[in-house]
């Protein structure tokens, strides 16, 4: 007899099952709301880190063509043309029979 008593109250405590009232319901669907606008606020996040990413990548590759160019120039060494290109463009050289118009505002 005091198996069957054993025996009755660990089956009720095994049948036994733990349900959130209106409360409990209420609190776990509050978490799971704000669990949902963390993962929408961090994929805005890696969103953004992905255009930055993109925009400094273009600028990275901007910077090696200029560098390329650079490089260039530098192997190339120092030839009569581009010692005129660079006395027109920075120092304003005229040739001989050459006209410069300035158009300002």
């Amino acid at each position: 007899m005091a198996k069957r008593k054993k025996a009755q109250k660990s089956a009720k405590k095994r049948k036994q099952v733990l349900r959130p009232g209106f409360f409990g319901t209420l609190l776990i669907l509050a978490l799971l709301t704000a669990a949902g606008l963390q993962l929408y606020a961090l994929n805005l996040q890696v969103s953004d880190a992905q255009a930055q990413r993109d925009a400094l990548a273009a600028q990275v590759d901007a910077m090696r063509q200029k560098n390329d160019a650079l490089s260039a120039d530098i192997d190339e060494g120092c030839t009569p043309e581009k010692m005129k290109e660079i006395a027109r463009r920075e120092l304003g050289l005229v040739l001989p029979g050459e006209y410069v118009f300035n158009v300002g505002s």
